[in-house]
């Protein structure tokens, strides 16, 4: 539409500026000039176009460029440290280990279901002090972890604030990728020190329950050893001096 009012208005001005017609003088064609005109204009289209295409890719490459940008934020090694920390409580406790194999050869020895003959009293007040010891260090181990878990818990809040504020001002794909890989990570986290912290709450409470167990088990057998296995004691009476029934 523009190149045909283009052509009009000069094809106008070519009938408005042309001379008479002369014998002596060159015949003016405005033909031509139309024509000129007309591949000119098509030509200024085509540069116009070409230049639009070139923006557009431009901001194509942008876009990828963007989109390939990584997040100048990154907690998860922060993460991992929190995360060894709580593992290193673990690792540390004392009394009934944690590895399966010790953990059956120190509950069988010292959480019996019932005491031999065999057994000295000794024995079996050393064990249920053992025993004692056992329970106090699994609750020691249990209050660790739970004050590890909450001054995790400010960290996490922190980290949790910094990611949002990641996410919603990403740049491109790749960043909102990462920031929504880190979110998924912090929850992971959290999700595995629960399992620490509630593995540690349930041995408390299963050692001071077979603590009990036990403590029953010795009673038993000192009851038993007190009572004998003879005849009971039968009470007779007893007569003054001088008087016989």
């Amino acid at each position: 539409m523009t190149i045909r009012w283009l052509s009009v208005f000069i094809f106008s001005i070519c009938l408005m500026t042309a001379p008479s017609v002369r014998a002596d003088l060159p015949v003016f064609d405005g033909a031509n000039l139309v024509q000129n005109a007309l591949t000119a204009a098509r030509e200024l289209e085509q540069i116009h176009n070409q230049i639009l295409s070139l923006e557009n890719e431009a901001k194509m490459l942008i876009n990828e460029a963007r989109n390939l940008t990584l997040l100048p934020f990154n907690i998860v090694g922060q993460l991992r440290a929190t995360l060894a920390s709580t593992t290193q409580l673990i690792r540390q406790a004392q009394g009934i280990a944690y590895q399966l194999s010790q953990a059956q050869a120190q509950f069988g020895r010292f959480y019996p279901s019932s005491y031999g003959a065999n057994v000295s009293g000794a024995n079996m007040a050393a064990d249920a002090l053992q025993r004692w010891t056992h329970s106090l260090q699994a609750l020691q181990t249990t209050i660790y972890m739970q004050a590890q878990a909450a001054q995790n818990l400010t960290n996490d809040e922190s980290h949790l604030a910094s990611l949002v504020d990641q996410s919603q001002s990403a740049i491109g794909i790749l960043q909102a990728t990462n920031a929504t890989n880190q979110l998924l990570a912090l929850q992971s986290r959290q999700m595995i020190q629960d399992q620490q912290l509630r593995l540690a709450q349930d041995r408390s409470a299963a050692l001071e329950q077979a603590r009990s167990v036990a403590a029953e088990a010795r009673s038993r057998e000192v009851r038993r050893r007190f009572l004998g296995t003879g005849l009971r004691y039968t009470p007779q009476p007893i007569f003054g001096f001088g008087y016989f029934p």
